[in-house]
């Protein structure tokens, strides 16, 4: 496999000159869970307790909340993380948002995203859904959503750190790395290859002998 990155250890570039902002962009891994999981139950406990939604309808709703996520995820990572402008602030910002997961894949405090990022995209999607399906539908639904995006975050610090050995997990990791070490122009499903299969961006599957399937 190609090289694709600056270095694989598990350090921490410095971005920016002031410490303090430096702070603002090193997220433990387990902070995603930390912050958000409060924020899913409550959102259970608005849909059960206040709104009182069926049963039937708030599972539905918070799984179909959880397969959004995976859409957006896919998404974010293809058209927005992926998205280098021509401009040099925009190449910096390309950068700071992403690029430097790339060059330092292994990098500890740098494989979920910070909070600064985070709340106001939760706070963003939450309105979204909000004005589209209701304040009552909303809340079983974001909080699916959330718990998409908890599972996103530590999956995506365990392919880089845990030794995984569950089959269906390690699927996942090797289709990460693979988009790291392998192309990065495929792969854009971090959670999950499903998106990569719909859109056609999955790896192209080879024989044993090397050559591409269907050449």
């Amino acid at each position: 496999m190609p090289k694709n990155y600056v270095s694989n250890k598990e350090e921490t570039p410095q971005l920016f000159q002031s410490k303090f902002i430096e702070i603002f962009s090193h997220t433990h891994p387990a902070v995603p869970a930390i912050l958000y999981l409060p924020v899913v139950l409550i959102f259970l406990y608005l849909t059960f307790f206040n709104y009182q939604i069926n049963v039937f309808y708030s599972i539905l709703l918070f799984l179909a909340g959880m397969f959004f996520w995976s859409f957006t995820e896919y998404n974010l990572h293809r058209f927005v993380f992926h998205w280098v402008p021509d401009s040099d602030l925009g190449k910096k910002l390309h950068f700071i948002m992403h690029g430097v997961h790339h060059d330092y894949p292994n990098d500890p405090k740098r494989l979920v995203m910070p909070p600064v990022i985070s709340i106001p995209l939760a706070i963003f999607f939450y309105f979204l859904f909000y004005f589209i399906i209701g304040k009552y539908y909303a809340a079983p639904f974001f909080g699916g959503f959330l718990l998409g995006y908890i599972y996103y975050d530590t999956m995506h610090y365990a392919v880089h750190h845990f030794p995984i050995k569950n089959k269906f997990f390690l699927e996942i990791k090797k289709h990460h790395m693979k988009h790291h070490y392998q192309n990065e122009d495929f792969g854009y499903g971090v959670s999950s290859p499903f998106w990569d299969k719909i859109y056609g961006t999955d790896f192209p599957k080879t024989k044993s002998n090397g050559t591409v399937v269907g050449e």
